[in-house]
């Protein structure tokens, strides 16, 4: 099984917005990725299954083939088969702060590694945007992220109390060290290695 990284395309927007209510189903308001898209700060990306490709049966018709359901697909409005979304992550480019704003991963594709995946994409993105280290904010309640995200290099660096509007839960504030350091290179070199093995990519 491979998986492919590409920014994120408003015909993913269907499935990127499946993903976030079944991640994170308490979230309110929950977040616009249409309106992201046109976020001049913001940069998201997306991994695909290469294996699978979405079914244009299962995606919900446009707008003309509802009123026309006799219309025949054609050049105008045919529907080819999207590639299968397997999770996203986004952030914020906030100076030379790379804020995490989402991670997100489909419930049959968790603890395969696509956390991890998304992970070192946004250390490369952030690099590329000349970001001198991320940020993220976690629920005080999430210990596994909590673990995943200091397995990555990230250490607690603040608390924002009753930061979630669903239920004013506490959010842990979690910070790299410099992103051009010899340490956070040398982390990211084993752990990109440890990932391809659990991948199977070559």
């Amino acid at each position: 099984m491979t998986y492919s990284l590409r920014p994120l395309e408003k015909e993913d927007l269907e499935q990127v917005n499946a993903i976030d209510r079944e991640a994170f189903p308490t979230q309110w308001p929950p977040p616009n990725y249409k309106q992201e898209m046109q976020n001049k700060i913001a940069h998201y990306i997306v991994t695909a299954d290469d294996s699978r490709m979405l079914d244009p049966a299962a995606t919900r018709p446009s707008l003309i083939q509802r009123l026309m359901p006799w219309l025949k697909a054609g050049s105008s409005g045919e529907q080819n088969p999207r590639q299968f979304i397997a999770g996203f992550a986004g952030i914020w480019m906030l100076v030379d702060e790379a804020h995490i704003t989402n991670i997100a991963v489909r419930d049959e594709y968790r603890g395969k590694g696509i956390g991890g995946l998304l992970l070192i994409a946004i250390f490369d993105l952030a690099s590329e945007l000349k970001a001198s280290f991320l940020t993220l904010e976690v629920r005080a309640s999430n210990l596994n992220a909590q673990k995943l995200y200091e397995r990555y290099g990230f250490a607690h660096t603040g608390l924002r109390r009753g930061y979630y509007l669903d239920n004013r839960e506490d959010a842990i504030i979690m910070s790299t060290g410099s992103l051009n350091s010899p340490e956070v290179q040398q982390r990211l070199s084993g752990l990109r290695e440890s990932l391809k093995e659990k991948l199977n990519q070559p």
